[in-house]
């Protein structure tokens, strides 16, 4: 895995089938496991130019036969001493002038348990047993030192060409559009839609329905077009996970979905199989909008949704339809709040609306699926007194829209100049939608930069 003790053939095997590993995982769209064998196949290509005496010899460009299988790897330093003793272990460069002067290949040799080793260069390091016998040092370059630096330098250099080789042998057996989503890459968002198929949503999926469709023919063709659809049914059973780059494939996926079962009760939203699918089988910085119209049942899950939002980098709505308690009955009962923690905790929204206003709820989707998303800023507040938020705009910014969920709210919006309130539905800084506990406030677009304000009261 490493190159060391002269195992050439060994190591070349490992990028050679790794490669071809790779390239099957991306043909049957199995990106992370491809992404995951590419880093192994990587370390072990970079380790030839740090562990060997490829630079030693001479040589700038990558060694192209380590990823080629029709070329073969010869003249090898075959039963022949190698390197020179260095008692310091510090010498410049200990290979043997006949090496050196016959371009042979060797490589250290490394002994964890053992310092056993033949008449070779040994890898070098307090963890290497067998620097310490002769012929003593090593010609690791792994580590920059001031003995080493122009060969340390130079290994770098020809490992940073030989990665670059192996990922354009991937890229031409890939095509562009594979490679990139391989390498966690998408010119656009990915869209991840979890839904509640119990009995009571049937009103709702013909929401998502109308909105995935309306995203699809909105986008199609657009920069903003999503890379990648997944779809996510929860019920019981739970799944299947489905997940398709084409949008007329989903238009007729989304289509299949009925309603069946179940009530208005708690219902399984977070249990590990439904939400992981969504964020596990999603890629990372996904867009994941959840439809439901009850409280999560398995509330336990919370912590562990946390996590994996956290570690997945995804962004999580929740749009929740249906009567809530206003109050808990105890700390461990379900409620609407939290999806509202769920949803601080990715940096999405959560929504709570009847099921009439959903659809103008989830015009939040088509604003939010995008890749050129930033978030200039997000703050949760406890309710009950007035606080001011500040924030800076600049003229990098474009289709600036504000969210404020909750109650009872009251506020002002203030650009460096002008004000406006939350009883002015279209005014001198733009238009407010009031559905349900959002405020969606859609910046007009001749704002002005600067420091901007929200003072708010509830």
């Amino acid at each position: 895995h490493h190159f060391n003790s002269e195992a050439f053939l060994e190591g070349r095997s490992l990028i050679i089938s790794g490669m071809v590993v790779i390239k099957a995982n991306i043909r049957n769209e199995n990106f992370q496991a491809a992404r995951e064998t590419l880093g192994r196949v990587l370390h072990t290509l970079q380790d030839f130019y740090s562990h060997s005496n490829w630079v030693e010899l001479g040589y700038k460009e990558p060694f192209i036969n380590l990823i080629r299988p029709d070329l073969p790897l010869e003249n090898l330093a075959v039963n022949t001493a190698t390197c020179s003793d260095c008692a310091s272990g510090t010498c410049p460069n200990p290979i043997l002038p006949n090496i050196l002067k016959q371009k042979k290949l060797t490589s250290g040799y490394m002994g964890i348990f053992s310092a056993n080793k033949p008449r070779k260069c040994s890898h070098g390091g307090a963890s290497d047993l067998t620097s310490t016998a002769i012929p003593r040092g090593g010609i690791s370059k792994d580590e920059r030192r001031s003995d080493n630096v122009a060969l340390h330098n130079a290994a770098v250099n020809a490992a940073t060409a030989a990665s670059l080789q192996l990922l354009e042998d991937i890229r031409l057996a890939a095509g562009n559009n594979d490679f990139l989503r391989m390498m966690g890459i998408a010119r656009s968002s990915v869209v991840c839609f979890v839904i509640d198929t119990t009995g009571s949503m049937s009103d709702d999926i013909d929401e998502a329905r109308a909105v995935v469709i309306k995203i699809i023919d909105s986008k199609k063709g657009t920069q903003d077009e999503p890379s990648e659809y997944i779809l996510v049914p929860f019920n019981d059973p739970f799944g299947p996970m489905f997940r398709t780059t084409n949008p007329d494939k989903m238009k007729e996926e989304i289509s299949k979905l009925t309603a069946n079962g179940g009530g208005d009760i708690p219902e399984m939203c977070l249990s590990g199989l439904q939400l992981q699918l969504a964020l596990t089988g999603a890629p990372a910085s996904s867009n994941i909008y959840v439809f439901t119209d009850a409280p999560a049942k398995d509330i336990a899950l919370k912590d562990t949704i946390v996590a994996l939002i956290r570690s997945t980098k995804s962004t999580v709505s929740f749009f929740m339809t249906g009567a809530s308690r206003r109050r808990r009955r105890s700390l461990r009962a379900p409620s609407f709040e939290d999806y509202r923690d769920l949803a601080l905790a990715s940096g999405g929204q959560a929504i709570r609306v009847s099921k009439k206003q959903l659809p103008e709820a989830t015009d939040i989707i088509l604003d939010t699926s995008t890749s050129a998303l930033v978030t200039v800023l997000q703050r949760a507040r406890n309710p009950g007194k007035q606080e001011m938020f500040s924030f800076m705009l600049d003229k990098s910014l474009q289709n600036i829209t504000i969210y404020i969920t909750g109650t009872s709210i009251t506020f002002t919006l203030t650009n460096p100049a002008v004000n406006q309130t939350q009883s002015e539905a279209s005014g001198k800084l733009g238009t407010i939608q009031n559905v349900g506990n959002l405020r969606r406030i859609h910046l007009n677009d001749d704002k002005q930069t600067g420091t901007w304000q929200i003072n708010i009261n509830s």
